[in-house]
């Protein structure tokens, strides 16, 4: 359980800088991506790990990954050109 938290973790992180160097334009200050992308993987890791039982790191690293990816992509802010109103009807 200890290396399944410290794997998600620096998945997390990894994908949390990864957005923040991509994405950096669209994204709110750099410190809270980088404490959501290891705060969602923990959480995914921990919901994975008690929904699968102990013994399944990749499945509990794979759930890690889709919940920090959650987190991460509520916090990116759409872009000017895509805020257009729908037409009259």
């Amino acid at each position: 359980m200890i290396l399944e938290a410290l794997g998600s973790t620096l998945l997390g992180l990894a994908l949390a800088w990864a957005t923040a160097h991509r994405l950096a334009h669209r994204l709110p200050t750099r410190s809270l991506v980088l404490a959501t992308g290891p705060a969602g993987a923990l959480i995914g890791a921990f919901i994975t790990h008690m929904a699968l039982g102990p013994g399944h790191a990749p499945a509990t690293l794979a759930g890690a990954v889709a919940v920090s990816l959650a987190l991460l992509s509520l916090l990116i802010r759409p872009t000017r050109n895509r805020l257009r109103r729908s037409a009259p009807a």
